[in-house]
């Protein structure tokens, strides 16, 4: 949302659906796929904090602890919103499903779809793009 939201303000863009589960509290007019019969196309970012491995668990549980605590200041949680972003936080434990479940789940679209990666193209494009 925060990336279009200018541009459906100003009338560049028509939003026709958005990929949530529920509609977006900056465009509350915009339905979901799901409301405009596509059920099953739900498809969401998500944003997390990730420490190296072998991080100590009591630095791990610390920062989770003050990062959900942080995500509940009403001024963080208003600014997220209006970026369009749900702030959860939750467990490390709730945070590695949802990485492994999404792993899984764009892991067979991409079987399924026959996606190849050349290396050489994924290389070019880095070089490029620094």
């Amino acid at each position: 949302m925060n990336t279009v939201e200018g541009h459906l303000k100003g009338g560049k863009l028509r939003a026709l659906a958005f990929t949530s589960a529920k509609r977006v509290p900056g465009a509350p007019d915009v339905p979901t796929l799901t409301e405009s019969g596509y059920p099953g196309l739900e498809v969401l970012s998500w944003y997390g904090v990730l420490a190296p491995a072998g991080t100590p668990h009591d630095i791990v549980r610390k920062l989770n602890a003050d990062i959900n605590r942080i995500l509940q200041s009403p001024d963080v949680r208003e600014r997220l919103t209006v970026l369009g972003t749900e702030p959860t936080g939750g467990t490390p434990e709730q945070f590695a499903e949802t990485i492994k479940a999404d792993t899984a789940r764009w892991a067979k679209v991409v079987g399924d779809a026959g996606i190849r990666i050349d290396s050489d193209d994924v290389f070019a494009f880095w070089e490029k793009s620094t």
